[in-house]
C-alpha cells in the first residue's frame, strides 16, 4: 500500500532551552529517562542549575562527570531547597517513598515549585499523590514521555531522546494552568511534541501500545530460551525476530513495576490479544484461507494506514484529536499552466466502491481507487468489520464481499477521519446491522451536523445517539427492525439521500427519498450497477428492502472536484492550455463546468464515454477572460464542493459574481463562505458575505497584470480552502502563505507535486507551532 504523499520539510531546528525560566531543576532518579532529560536541557543551552537525587552515589558522580548535571545527593532533603521544578523519574513502585520524602521537605523548595513525573502508568501515581498529599496538588502535572531504550542508567543518556517524540500530560481539572504551561515548556525545550489526555485513557492506550508488546517480548524470549533447540533458535533468528524481541532486553525490575501498577489494563489488553491469537489459530487449524487472509491483510494494512494517519496528525486518541496544523504552503506569485494530467480517482465513487463491494456476493475488482485519507479510512473500517480487502496497490483494490448480512462487529469505534461522506453513509449501512457500532472522526468532523441523517433514520426505526447538537460521535444500536419511509429532504444533500437509500436496503417495504434540488447520483447508479434496483422519477428516488448486491469490476473516474482546481488554474492564467484526462462528468456533478462556461471559460470535452455507468471525458481548458455572473441557483447543488476554487475564478473575473442558495457551504469541513471571504480579504479582493452566499468583485482589469496582493491565509484545516488559495497564487503580486494544510492529503494526495508539474510555484513548509500559556496566580 502506498502511503499518501506528504511533502518532506527540512529537519526541525535544534531545541532551544535557553529561554526556559526555571532557576533550579531537580531530577529525582538519574537513569536513562532522567539523565536524557538533563542532557537535552544542557545541550539546548539551559541557563539554570540541574541537580539530581539518586540512591546510587556512583550514578550522580557519573552524571557530574558527563557534564549533564551540576550536582546531586542520595538524599532528597539535601537537594530540594530552592528547586523550582521537580521531575520524578523513579520506577512506579518507588513513587510512594519518594512522594513521602517530597511532602516532608516541600516547604524548602521554591515558593512556586512545580512537580511532574515520567511514569509509564498514571492512575497508580495519581492515587499515590492523593493519599500522601491529601488531594492531588494543583502544582503537580503528571506526564509520560513516549521514548526510551532497552539500555538503562545515566551512562545511556541521550540528549536527542525526546526530539520529535510525544510526551503525554494528564492534567486534572484543578491543575494550575501556570504549572501545566511550565511543564509543557520543559518538554518543548527538549524538542518533544506535548499532548494531553485523561489519566484512565492514557493507561488503557499505553497498556496496548507499550506494555502488552513488552510483555509479549519477554514471554516469547523466555519460552524459546527454555527449549532444547534454543541455541539453533537464536543462532538462526532473522531480523524480524531480533526486532520484535529487542525490547525484552529492557530493565526487568522497571517492567515488573509497570505490569503491577497497570495490572487491570494490561490484563484487559492481554485478553483481547489472546482472543485474536485464538481466531488466527482456528483459521490455521481449519486451513481457512479466507479467514487467514482477512486477519493478515487487515493487520498489514492497518499498520500502514495508521502510520499514514499519524503522519498527518500528531496524535489521535478516542477522546481528543490533536491536529498537526504546522503544515503550510508557500505560493510564489505567477507561474504557468500547461500539459496533460490525470488527477486522482473520484472520492465519492471510491467510498461507494468499497461499501458496496464489501456487501456484495463475490469479488469486486476496483481500479483508479483514490488513496487519500478519507477513502483509506473507509477501507480500513470494513477491514475492521471482517471484510478481506487486498490493496490498494497503485489504485487497484480487490474486495472479497461478505454479503448483505456478513459484516462483523468492530472491536471499537469506527474512525472515519475527516470524511463527512463516510460517516453519513456508514450511518445508513450500520443502522441495519445486528451489532452495535460507533462512528467517530477527527476534530473537524466532530463539529459537523449529523442530525440530518440521524433524525430520518430514527423515523425508520433506528436507535442512534449523538453528541450535543446532533454532532458526532454517532452511537448506533444494532438489531433494530427498520421500515421504509417516504422522506422529503429539507436540504439538497447527496449524503443524506445515500444514507437513507442504503438503510432502505435493510428496511421492510419501500424507501422513497425526495430532494428539493438535484444532487449527485453516484449511489443510485452504483447500486444499479451492483444489481440492486433503484428507481427514479423526477425529484424522487426509491428502492425496496431485502435485495442483494452482486460483485463486478469498477473503474473509478478522476474526481471532478479535484480536477476543478486545475480547471480554474488554466481558466485564469494567460497563455494556459491544459488537458485533464478521464474526468467523471456525472450530470449531477458538472455544475463547475456549467458555471465556468457561463463565466466565459474556454472548456472543451472530448473522448466522452461511460465506465461502469459513470460518464467520463477528457477536458481541455485554455485561457479566456472571465466575467462575473449571477450563479444560477439550480447549479449550486451540482457544484457544492467546487465553490472554494470557483471563488478564485470569481476573484479573477471582470465584474461581480453573486452566489445565493449555498447555505450548505457553511457546514462543510469549515464555514467555506466565511473562510474564503476572510482569505480573499487578506489578498485585497473585495467581497460581501450574506447568509446563503457571497458577492465577489473581480479584480481583472483586462491588462493581464496580477489581480491582487499576497498575504497569510488560514485554511482552517479545510483541504479545499488550502488548494483554492494555492491556485490564487497564479495571479497574485506577492507570496501567499497558507496555514494548516495537512488535510489536503484527505482528498488529493500528491496535489503539490501535480501542481508543480503543470506550472504552479508552490512549496510545502513546516510552520512553527508554539503553545501559548497563560500564567496566573493560583486561587
Amino acid at each position: 500500500m502506498r502511503a499518501s504523499s506528504r511533502p518532506q520539510s527540512a529537519a526541525p531546528p535544534a531545541p532551544d532551552a535557553s529561554r526556559l525560566g526555571e532557576s533550579q531543576l531537580l531530577i529525582v532518579g538519574l537513569g536513562l529517562i532522567g539523565g536524557s532529560l538533563a542532557a537535552a536541557l544542557k545541550a539546548g543551552g539551559f541557563a539554570g542549575t540541574i541537580l539530581a537525587c539518586d540512591r546510587d552515589a556512583d550514578e550522580i558522580a557519573r552524571g557530574i562527570e558527563m557534564g549533564i548535571i551540576d550536582g546531586g545527593d542520595t538524599e532528597l532533603a539535601a537537594v530540594l531547597p530552592g528547586s523550582s521544578l521537580v521531575v520524578l523519574a523513579v520506577p512506579v513502585l518507588a513513587m510512594d517513598a519518594v512522594m513521602e520524602a517530597l511532602a516532608a521537605g516541600l516547604h524548602t523548595a521554591a515558593s512556586d515549585v512545580v512537580i511532574t513525573d515520567v511514569g509509564s502508568t498514571k492512575a497508580a501515581i495519581r492515587d499515590t499523590a492523593e493519599r500522601i498529599f491529601g488531594k492531588l496538588p494543583t502544582n503537580l502535572v503528571l506526564g509520560h514521555p513516549i521514548a526510551g531504550s532497552e539500555k538503562s542508567g545515566v551512562a545511556a543518556s541521550n540528549s536527542r531522546l525526546y526530539r520529535q517524540h510525544k510526551v503525554i500530560l494528564t492534567p486534572d481539572e484543578d491543575t494550575a494552568p501556570g504549572a501545566l504551561c511550565r511543564v509543557r515548556a520543559l518538554w518543548d525545550a527538549c524538542g518533544a511534541t506535548v499532548l494531553e489526555m485523561p489519566v484512565e485513557h492514557h493507561d488503557q492506550v499505553l497498556a496496548r501500545t507499550s506494555h502488552l508488546p513488552h510483555l509479549l517480548a519477554f514471554s516469547l524470549v523466555d519460552t524459546l530460551a527454555r527449549q532444547d533447540e534454543r541455541l539453533d533458535i537464536f543462532r538462526y533468528a532473522a531480523g524480524g525476530f531480533r526486532d520484535f524481541t529487542r525490547i525484552a532486553g529492557s530493565d526487568p525490575v522497571m517492567w515488573r513495576d509497570i505490569f503491577t501498577a497497570n495490572r487491570d489494563a494490561v490484563l484487559q489488553a492481554l485478553d483481547d490479544f489472546e482472543g485474536g491469537v485464538a481466531r488466527l489459530r482456528r483459521a490455521v487449524e481449519e486451513g481457512n484461507g479466507d479467514a487467514m487472509l482477512g486477519i493478515l491483510d487487515r493487520a498489514s494494512h492497518a499498520r500502514h494506514y495508521f502510520d499514514t494517519l499519524l503522519n498527518q496528525t500528531s496524535y489521535q486518541a478516542g477522546y481528543q484529536t490533536m491536529q498537526d496544523n504546522s503544515m503550510r504552503y508557500r505560493v510564489s506569485p505567477g507561474g504557468s499552466v500547461s500539459g496533460r494530467i490525470r488527477v486522482p480517482g473520484d472520492k465519492s465513487v471510491s467510498h461507494r466502491s468499497i461499501m458496496l463491494g464489501a456487501l456484495a456476493e463475490g469479488v469486486t475488482e476496483v481500479k483508479g481507487f483514490l488513496e487519500g485519507e478519507d477513502s483509506l479510512a473507509t477501507l480500513q473500517a470494513f477491514r475492521e468489520m471482517g471484510v478481506a480487502i487486498e490493496g490498494p496497490h497503485q489504485g487497484r483494490v480487490t474486495i472479497h464481499g461478505v454479503g448483505m448480512h456478513g459484516l462483523k462487529a468492530p472491536a471499537g469505534p469506527i474512525y472515519v477521519g475527516n470524511s463527512g461522506t463516510a460517516m453519513r453513509l456508514f450511518a445508513g449501512l450500520l443502522a441495519g446491522q445486528a451489532f452495535d457500532s460507533e462512528l467517530t472522526g477527527d476534530a473537524s468532523l466532530t463539529k459537523r451536523p449529523m442530525g440530518r441523517v440521524a433524525d430520518p433514520l430514527r423515523l425508520m426505526g433506528a436507535k442512534i445517539d449523538t453528541a450535543e447538537g446532533g454532532r458526532p460521535p454517532l452511537k448506533i444500536h444494532g438489531g433494530q427492525p427498520l421500515k421504509g419511509i417516504d422522506y422529503a429532504m429539507p436540504m439538497a444533500s447527496a449524503q443524506v439521500k445515500s444514507c437513507l437509500l442504503l438503510a432502505g436496503m435493510y428496511a421492510e417495504g419501500e424507501t422513497r427519498v425526495k430532494e428539493p434540488a438535484p444532487t449527485r447520483d453516484h449511489t443510485e447508479r452504483m447500486l444499479n450497477g451492483f444489481g440492486y434496483p433503484v428507481e427514479r422519477e423526477g425529484d424522487t428516488a426509491w428502492l425496496n428492502g431485502g435485495g442483494s448486491l452482486a460483485a463486478g469490476p469498477i473503474d473509478v473516474p478522476s474526481d471532478i472536484s479535484s480536477a476543478t482546481f486545475f480547471l480554474v488554474a488554466a481558466a485564469i492564467t494567460p497563455g494556459a492550455d491544459l488537458t485533464l484526462e478521464h474526468v467523471g462528468i456525472n450530470p449531477t456533478r458538472i455544475g463547475v463546468i456549467n458555471i465556468l462556461k457561463l463565466m466565459g471559460a474556454d472548456l472543451e470535452l472530448s473522448h466522452q464515454h461511460e465506465v461502469g455507468g459513470e460518464p467520463v471525458a477528457d477536458i481541455r481548458v485554455r485561457y479566456a477572460p472571465l466575467k462575473g455572473i449571477d450563479i444560477p441557483v439550480d447549479q449550486v447543488p451540482l457544484a457544492i464542493d467546487e465553490f472554494p476554487a470557483l471563488f478564485i475564478a470569481a476573484a479573477n473575473a471582470q465584474g461581480t459574481t453573486r452566489l445565493r442558495g449555498a447555505e450548505e457551504l457553511r457546514v462543510k469541513e469549515s464555514d467555506r463562505i466565511q473562510a474564503m471571504a476572510d482569505g480573499l480579504a487578506v489578498l485585497g479582493v473585495e467581497n460581501t458575505v450574506v447568509a446563503d452566499g457571497i458577492d465577489i468583485l473581480g479584480a481583472d482589469d483586462g491588462s493581464g497584470a496580477p489581480n491582487y496582493g499576497g498575504g497569510q491565509v488560514d485554511s482552517l484545516g479545510d483541504h479545499r480552502i488550502a488548494m483554492a488559495f494555492a491556485v490564487a497564487g497564479l495571479r497574485a503580486r506577492d507570496e501567499i502563505v497558507i496555514d494548516d494544510c495537512a488535510n489536503v492529503a484527505t482528498s488529493f494526495p500528491g496535489f503539490v507535486e501535480l501542481a508543480r508539474r503543470v506550472g504552479l510555484i508552490v512549496a510545502p513548509a513546516s510552520g512553527d507551532e508554539s503553545v501559548a500559556c497563560e500564567q496566573r496566580e493560583d486561587a
